[in-house]
């Protein structure tokens, strides 16, 4: 089959100053059903702002529960920094669409260039601008893969935060060249579980030989905030705010696809908590919700850490040592931690309660791919794109390469839209591991997720 490439869609495509997004898109606004609320743990009634405060910023508690504001005005402050890097590019992937000899068209939304290497820093960027205009001393955060540690020591330098970083141990042994670039931007950077906090001697206790796990690294994160005096905690995923400030990569997609007289019939993102796909679909969620337009949404997971495809929809603690409210969201429950493959940081127990009410009323779909074959479809997608990706967004090429051949055994020109959340230098321990064989597929067990089912909330306990 014969590739023709279009006259009028260059292989990157940039908005202009002008056409960059001045809001964020609050998709709870267009939800007919919400997500169900938060809940305190000690009183199990939907959580207030006052109970947010203590480990939230103000504003950012404002943004959290706000269901109802459909459109959030960027301040001044942040815009000026996102010019330091936004518009990422939308590109038109012509080399992979010629080597897949598929009719489809494939475009990618490029959120890797800056120092972070992600999409991370859109919302590191918010939430340290908040806290600094709150007046705080300081942050603390968790990091899985160290995109998320990485992008808010970024904005901690520029608005002259200390930040302490909680990252999970067998990515802390994994890339230790990731932490040497929060070290550079000023971070403190801890091993979790470690023995710094109550949470994560307990952890250590119970198992001193675990790899750790993002929900192990948050509880940490959370009791440094709230021992520390005029210290808040900052998430990268999952919660609402977050999702809000991502929405800026969709809005920018959106906007460069309609430029081009183009719309997606699949759009496609890694999921892990939840942060870049919840922020790449949001305005085409928006058309689907109002009956405007019906696009195919596919959240991409890791085999190795199943939350959308074999996780319960019930309330769970959002973190291992079960400080933090209750989320109703798709869950493995919160004592289950992964195997330390290389998925990168989508190793977190549960999934964005937005997405997960999403996913769960039919909405979107969910495909779990194993790491061999995820890193397989990244060396495909490097050699021909040029672009060496993340771990973690590799796992939206797999899928959209798996896609992109159903079009061609199909005859179906459809255009696919994935989210590449960022680079993958860092990861050349698991990039070896591929090349040389030595990478195997971890899949939990049925046996190994009832184990931590056995141990949800007895609230959602089926």
């Amino acid at each position: 089959m014969s590739m023709k490439r279009s006259k009028n869609v260059p292989y990157r495509f940039y908005l202009s100053a002008e056409e960059m997004p001045k809001v964020w898109y609050n998709l709870r606004a267009d939800m007919k059903e919400q997500p169900d609320p938060m809940l305190n743990p000690a009183t199990l009634q939907p959580v207030t702002a006052d109970d947010l405060a203590p480990v939230f910023c103000e504003e950012l508690v404002k943004q959290e529960l706000d269901s109802k504001t459909r459109y959030f005005e960027i301040p001044a402050a942040i815009q000026e920094f996102y010019r330091i890097y936004r518009p990422s590019p939308l590109i038109r992937a012509y080399n992979l669409e010629k080597a897949l000899d598929t009719p489809a068209k494939i475009y990618y939304k490029f959120e890797g260039n800056n120092t972070s290497g992600s999409h991370k820093l859109n919302s590191a960027v918010a939430q340290v601008y908040y806290a600094k205009e709150q007046g705080l001393a300081g942050l603390t955060t968790e990091t899985g893969a160290g995109q998320w540690g990485t992008a808010l020591a970024e904005a901690c330098a520029y608005f002259k935060l200390p930040l302490t970083v909680y990252m999970v141990k067998c990515s802390y042994e994994q890339k230790p060249f990731r932490r040497s670039v929060m070290h550079t931007f000023g971070a403190e950077v801890i091993p979790s579980p470690s023995t710094t906090t109550q949470a994560g001697r307990a952890i250590l206790e119970k198992d001193p030989e675990t790899g750790g796990s993002l929900g192990c690294a948050i509880s940490e994160a959370v009791e440094k905030a709230v021992t520390t005096p005029g210290y808040r905690y900052v998430l990268g995923s999952v919660l609402n705010q977050v999702l809000l400030h991502q929405s800026i990569i969709g809005l920018e997609a959106k906007k460069a696809m309609e430029i081009l007289d183009e719309y997606p019939d699949l759009i496609i993102g890694c999921a892990g908590g939840g942060s870049n796909l919840g922020g790449l679909i949001a305005p085409f969620m928006q058309d689907k919700l109002l009956g405007k337009a019906s696009p195919r949404i596919i959240a991409v997971e890791p085999a190795s850490c199943p939350s959308f495809t074999r996780g319960r929809y019930v309330y769970d603690f959002c973190d291992t040592g079960k400080i933090t409210p209750l989320a109703r969201m798709y869950t493995l429950g919160c004592q289950f931690v992964p195997s330390p493959n290389h998925a990168g940081g989508l190793r977190y127990h549960g999934m964005s309660p937005i997405l997960s009410k999403l996913y769960h009323d039919g909405y979107m779909e969910a495909v779990a791919v194993e790491q061999t074959k995820v890193f397989e479809a990244a060396v495909f997608f490097a050699k021909h794109e040029t672009i060496l990706p993340a771990p973690e967004s590799a796992h939206a090429i797999r899928t959209a390469i798996d896609e992109a051949l159903k079009c061609k055994e199909a005859g179906e020109a459809k255009t696919i839209l994935f989210g590449l959340t960022g680079t993958g230098y860092f990861d050349m321990t698991a990039y070896e591991a591929y090349l040389n064989g030595t990478m195997t597929d971890y899949i939990p067990t049925d046996e190994d997720l009832e184990k931590a089912f056995a141990q949800l909330p007895e609230l959602s306990r089926v």
